[in-house]
């Protein structure tokens, strides 16, 4: 997808988010000071726009160290908020790049049902062969039926091979059969997914320890990332997700699915925040173009509606 075409989805996926945030900041600033009373009302917007409510105080905080008690405006509230919300996206917007020396790369994606997981793994499947790449794909959602042929669907779509296992099997062995088969068969890219079941936190860390033994054994550094893919529409539940995962497993990356349609755009603000991890990819909608890199410039300008 031709970058304008980009900008111009991620605008509009976020158009919900961004109208709240103006409207509300118009609606607390017209003719008014940075008092208290206004500082208080600009923490709870940012909080409902799903910044979080510590990253919420600390912008606000921040604001106040300038501005306190004196007339502004709300494009100079927006401005000041957009720059910096910038601050804390531009660390964490680092785009996956694939080791062409780690030969097959190897991603594991993480994430519970409904995030969008095995379609963020069919658009990237589909974006690595369209760049060249042999891709092969693992089916390691066992327990969920429709997953495994999804994930066929996605693999014929893109080009890219798919290895299964029997329905209920063990995840493990069918990330161990695809790790065996992109080095047979000298593939550059193995994506393998993982059973999405809302667990507690002792089973979902002996699975996917379990996965993670099984990936080292003959290639000791992978998986050479770990994707979490959330759901922006989850809003804070998101960011308890994040939570559950980089207590289980070392997650080196995230996903931001669904950003089309939702207030809650800003809960990427609060996991960039709070865990630092760099956020690979935001997706708007469901064509194989609508998920690309993040760029914290590009999505601060859509949240804040500037050109």
């Amino acid at each position: 997808m031709k970058k304008a075409g980009w900008l111009s989805r991620l605008k509009s996926g976020l158009s919900r988010s961004a109208g709240a945030l103006g409207t509300g900041i118009s609606d607390i600033f017209t003719t008014r000071k940075l008092d208290n009373a206004a500082l208080d009302e600009l923490t709870d917007l940012l909080i409902t726009s799903d910044l979080g409510f510590e990253t919420a105080s600390q912008v606000t905080s921040d604001l106040a160290k300038d501005r306190f008690d004196q007339e502004i405006t709300p494009d100079e509230v927006r401005r000041a908020l957009a720059a910096r919300i910038a601050d804390i996206l531009q660390p964490v917007a680092l785009p996956l790049r694939i080791d062409a020396a780690a030969k097959p790369h190897v991603v594991l994606v993480v994430g519970v049902n409904g995030t969008g997981k095995t379609t963020t793994i069919g658009k990237l499947a589909a974006q690595y062969t369209a760049d060249g790449k042999k891709v092969v794909l693992g089916a390691g959602d066992t327990f969920r039926a429709a997953a495994a042929e999804q994930l066929q669907v996605w693999g014929e779509r893109a080009g890219a091979l798919v290895i299964s296992g029997k329905p209920g099997g063990d995840p493990a062995a069918v990330a161990f059969d695809t790790v065996k088969t992109a080095m047979a068969r000298e593939f550059d890219v193995c994506i393998i997914d993982t059973a999405g079941r809302l667990q507690t936190k002792k089973p979902l860390m002996e699975e996917l320890a379990k996965i993670n033994r099984v990936l080292s054994r003959d290639l000791p550094e992978a998986p050479h990332e770990c994707l979490l893919v959330l759901d922006a529409n989850t809003g804070q539940n998101a960011i308890s997700q994040a939570q559950l995962f980089t207590e289980v497993t070392d997650v080196t990356g995230l996903v931001l699915t669904k950003l089309d349609g939702t207030a809650k755009g800003g809960v990427i603000v609060g996991l960039a925040d709070q865990f630092g991890i760099p956020v690979r990819y935001v997706g708007v909608g469901e064509a194989i173009g609508d998920l690309q890199e993040f760029r914290a410039e590009e999505f601060v300008g859509a949240l804040f509606e500037e050109d």
